[in-house]
């Protein structure tokens, strides 16, 4: 009974010390864990790299993981092949809020791809900022995922919101994350280039 008493003891001490650690593989990054890998539409997917969105350089808007089912550092590649993408951004404050974050997205959205793509799929754009219908919170959540033949579908708190079908929209979304005029730190911290 003693033997027993003395391990349960240990095992509760053990887990106490490591409740705070993170998995071994996890990649850390502002206090949010990013898993290696995830399984999404029966395929796993390997995290291409991590970022931290910041708003007058010290907030820290969200930290992001995009994960892709083959890894690479070539935004080109990242854009426009043809396999299972996923983004997803974890917020760090309450100042991210749903007008702000519509605003933000329809105005990267338009720094990041040419002015006559922009205007053909306008409709797309504002389809998808007007998704961003809640005020984010510490803890809150959006992500996108990106199945070939399905179409690129946004969650924003855990609901889902929209599906895109057009390829050439689904590419300026991709463009607007890891392009040439993307944000700089979060184009390196998604391509695994820092």
């Amino acid at each position: 009974m003693k033997k027993k008493s003395r391990f349960f003891g240990i095992l509760t001490a053990f887990l106490i010390c490591t409740a705070g650690i993170v998995f071994a593989g996890d990649t850390e990054i502002a206090g949010v864990n990013f898993p290696q890998e995830k399984t999404i539409a029966g395929k796993t997917l390997k995290l291409n790299g991590v970022a931290v969105r910041k708003a007058l350089v010290v907030v820290k808007v969200f930290a992001g993981g995009f994960y892709l089912e083959k890894p690479t550092q070539d935004a080109r590649e990242a854009i426009e092949s043809e396999q299972v993408k996923h983004l997803y951004l974890h917020y760090l404050t309450s100042k991210a809020t749903a007008k702000k974050l519509r605003e933000g997205f329809i105005e990267a959205m338009e720094k990041t791809n040419p002015p006559e793509l922009v205007e053909k799929h306008r409709q797309e754009i504002d389809r998808y900022a007007s998704s961003y219908d809640t005020d984010m919170r510490p803890g809150g959540t959006a992500e996108s995922t990106y199945i070939p033949g399905e179409g690129l579908t946004l969650w924003v708190m855990g609901e889902k919101k929209e599906t895109f079908q057009d390829k050439e929209f689904i590419q300026m979304y991709y463009r607007y994350c890891v392009g040439e005029k993307a944000d700089k730190h979060l184009r390196k911290g998604y391509l695994g280039l820092k």
